[in-house]
């Protein structure tokens, strides 16, 4: 099972944007027929046989094993992965951005699809994925935005340019900054 399936097609988001699909997704964290699916959701055999059925389909789950129960051959389903990530191409855009200004919020939803992609297409089997996700809240006051937004970027552009040449193994930086947003509950 994979950490995360990054969805790229239509049919993908079609399969999985249906509540009871999520559901059935949820009780394929562990192998299990449809059967044993339907008992935990009080739904029958049938129901959930379609709608795993649909998600096969889609790739979104897995035929791990058969068993023979009283004659009949029975599936036993697996979800492929823990997470599924949306690409949000699939929703798309209104209007075009003529060019990609770096203090936009729209650029930052640019540079998170981005990112998403990487991830989602790296080697999880690989023995080494040398990476670092850090995450913090910083107060800066109106006065000195400017300030803090101008020692970001140089501190930035100094990486670069220590680490930027040819040799050696490529990684990818990118840093958000953006202002928080009310926490509701």
């Amino acid at each position: 099972m994979r950490d995360v399936l990054y969805l790229e097609h239509i049919e993908q988001a079609e399969a999985l944007l249906k509540p009871q699909r999520v559901e059935v997704l949820r009780q394929l964290a562990e192998p299990r027929t449809c059967s044993e699916v339907a008992e935990r959701l009080g739904q029958t055999p049938q129901r959930v046989y379609y709608h795993v059925k649909r998600l096969v389909e889609a790739g979104l789950v897995d035929q791990v094993s058969e068993r023979k129960v009283r004659g009949i051959h029975e599936g036993i389903y697996r979800a492929g992965a823990r997470s599924y990530w949306l690409s949000p191409r699939l929703v798309g855009r209104i209007g075009l951005r003529k060019a990609r200004d770096e203090l936009s919020l729209g650029y930052l939803l640019d540079l998170m699809e981005e990112v998403q992609a990487d991830i989602a297409a790296l080697d999880r089997d690989a023995p080494e994925l040398p990476s670092i996700g850090l995450s913090g809240e910083i107060h800066v006051r109106p006065e000195n935005r400017q300030e803090f937004l101008n020692d970001l970027q140089s501190m930035l552009q100094d990486l670069f340019a220590r680490y930027g040449g040819a040799e050696g193994d490529a990684f990818k930086l990118a840093v958000a900054c953006y202002p928080k947003g009310d926490e509701h509950e």
